[in-house]
């Protein structure tokens, strides 16, 4: 029997997951083995009867650089039961798999390395590599090298942004987006800067304070405020959708919001129109202090997802995919691939990113790092108490919109 591996793709969709699988799918199958896609994430992995289909050469070709998984994906996540019951291992002894391919992002590599913990706990002689992936970018990477679909994703969310704050410069409006990002403000920070948005709201900020509702209002009717002063009658926020993470549930339902959650405890943020919710309170808030502000919400989150990657990474999932083999053959199991900036592939072992639960934490933006730093240090626009006086014209305690005293830095 000829090897094989076997690739499977969890989470949701990023720029690039073709690119990675078909990827994958040429080196091997250039180097003698056979090729097997598992769809269904997961989920096939606990079934005894997986939907799978061999990958040949002209398949990965005609799909490595498109946009969205060819492989079904799925959140799908195994209890330990699973592990115990319903583990499929006649799937890797029928097919001769040698290697198991997982490509995702935070929830799939922490399962990865539940998976690679349970092999060698039970002596199964399969290697385990995964592939990091979210348009989120908050893998713990070196080097703060990015996950691969951020970039294409900030390249598209960057295009529509710099489009509607063209609107809002002609229309002389303010228009408010809401950008993904579930447990970081990379996307969001990303997309404020390249656009010159003169406020990003990300989770990341409230680092000596909690998040509420109010504060994020007051944080964009600070840029808002700052704008008027200067003449500026136009401008765009980014929120990251993140912040709905730490707040509290009770500043949640006072705000009339009612939130479901999914299978892994997180708010199902993508049945909600954050935008639209910040839309409506700033309006009240308008009413409240008697400013003449025209707004409008826009989200950016599905429709960066599945667009086709950019020459970025398209050649880093390239050499991910390359790296993955790499691995394999010096012996590597039990690890995640990383790709430095000269192209050279190294193992990051998952049993030393986990944390205490054994799940893989997620990476941050650095909030006094140089890219939040000289961003909201230049770029961002806010009240400061030189501009107190001022902004008496427009609200009667400008002490209130203070960027720092709001945020406590």
């Amino acid at each position: 029997m000829k090897d094989s591996i076997i690739i499977l793709c969890g989470g949701g969709p990023a720029p690039g997951m073709n690119t990675v699988v078909c990827t994958v799918a040429k080196t091997f199958l250039s180097n003698g083995y056979r090729v097997i896609g598992l769809h269904g994430g997961y989920s096939g992995l606990f079934s005894k009867n997986p939907r799978t289909e061999d990958i040949d050469f002209f398949k990965a070709d005609a799909y490595f650089n498109r946009g969205g998984s060819y492989l079904q994906m799925s959140r799908f996540k195994p209890t330990d039961e699973d592990f115990e019951k319903n583990f499929n291992l006649s799937l890797f002894k029928d097919n001769g798999i040698k290697l198991l391919v997982t490509v995702g992002g935070d929830d799939t590599a922490s399962t990865a390395n539940r998976i690679a913990k349970f092999l060698e706990a039970k002596k199964y002689p399969i290697a385990n590599i995964h592939v990091p992936k979210t348009i989120d970018n908050d893998l713990p990477l070196p080097d703060n090298t990015p996950t691969f679909g951020f970039n294409s994703a900030k390249q598209e969310g960057a295009h529509i942004a710099r489009t509607i704050y063209e609107d809002a410069r002609t229309s002389g409006n303010w228009l408010l987006i809401s950008a993904m990002g579930r447990s970081a403000g990379h996307l969001a920070l990303g997309i404020g800067e390249a656009t010159h948005c003169p406020m990003t709201v990300i989770p990341e900020m409230f680092n000596k304070t909690a998040i509420t509702i109010d504060k994020i209002v007051r944080l964009t009717l600070s840029a808002i405020i700052k704008r008027k002063i200067l003449g500026i009658d136009y401008g765009t926020v980014v929120v990251a959708e993140g912040v709905f993470h730490d707040l509290a549930a009770d500043d949640i339902k006072s705000a009339g919001v009612s939130m479901t959650y999914d299978e892994h405890g997180h708010p199902e943020l993508g049945k909600i129109s954050k935008a639209v919710l910040f839309n409506e309170i700033l309006e009240k808030e308008f009413k409240k202090t008697g400013m003449k502000v025209k707004t409008r919400p826009v989200e950016i989150g599905y429709d960066v997802r599945c667009q086709d990657p950019i020459a970025y990474d398209l050649s880093y999932c390239s050499e991910l995919a390359m790296g993955a083999y790499e691995l394999f053959r010096k012996g590597e199991t039990g690890c995640m691939v990383y790709v430095n900036s000269f192209g050279e592939a190294r193992p990051l072992y998952l049993k030393d990113l986990q944390n205490a639960e054994g799940k893989i934490p997620p990476r941050r933006v650095d909030i006094q790092g140089g890219i939040a730093k000289t961003y909201y240090s230049n770029i961002a626009n806010y009240i400061t108490p030189a501009d107190y006086e001022e902004a008496r014209k427009y609200v009667a305690d400008p002490e209130k919109y203070d960027f720092k005293k709001i945020l406590g830095w």
